[in-house]
């Protein structure tokens, strides 16, 4: 397992995480190669630009990067492919939130998302001082839902329903019932 490198996403960097978001979960790639793929249960864009740089410039919210090895950022010359991305909210004063979280597809499997959970957790625990982290993950993906629970989180028993409304917004459809397409909600004590 090879050493990542980290840094927190700045405006200018939404153009470049967009599409790999997109290759994670519902690009072609995600589907021969990835296994985190939701292709299979939806089309459309996952997110867009402008709801990126949203996401890196709301209050207590950043949208962590991840590298191999050393990385600089854009306006120092940085010319290192990004490799994974993941978005951390703090939602109380011991809450935070872990989602958009994507992995190259053709990198996944190599250990790459368990190094960006754990410095997920540290860094929610750690700047925002946070006891606890949760997710929201579409219920019928029990792969992935397993695999948060080997990484010690536990379904709480809280469902929630799609944002259709959104998908249908980003020009998305369902390739199953929407209704199939709840999430459940996972969380972890740090």
């Amino acid at each position: 397992m090879s050493s990542l490198t980290f840094r927190l996403a700045l405006p200018s960097d939404a153009p470049a995480i967009q599409p790999l978001v997109q290759s994670a979960y519902r690009g072609d790639s995600s589907r021969s190669k990835g296994w985190t793929t939701e292709a299979h249960l939806l089309t459309g864009n996952r997110i867009d630009v402008a709801g990126i740089t949203n996401k890196i410039t709301a209050h207590d919210s950043v949208v962590i990067l991840a590298y191999h090895g050393p990385h600089s950022a854009p306006e120092e010359g940085g010319s290192v492919s990004l490799i994974a991305c993941c978005e951390v909210v703090k939602r109380s004063c011991d809450l935070a939130y872990f989602g958009m979280f994507a992995v190259d597809p053709t990198r996944q499997a190599g250990g790459i998302g368990r190094q960006v959970l754990a410095y997920a957790e540290q860094f929610a625990k750690q700047v925002f001082g946070v006891k606890k982290m949760e997710m929201s993950v579409i219920g019928v993906r029990k792969e992935l839902i397993s695999w948060y629970e080997r990484r010690g989180y536990r379904d709480t028993g809280v469902r929630g329903d799609f944002p259709v409304a959104e998908a249908l917004a980003a020009g998305g459809a369902a390739l199953k019932g929407w209704d199939e397409l709840g999430f459940v909600v996972l969380e972890k004590m740090l």
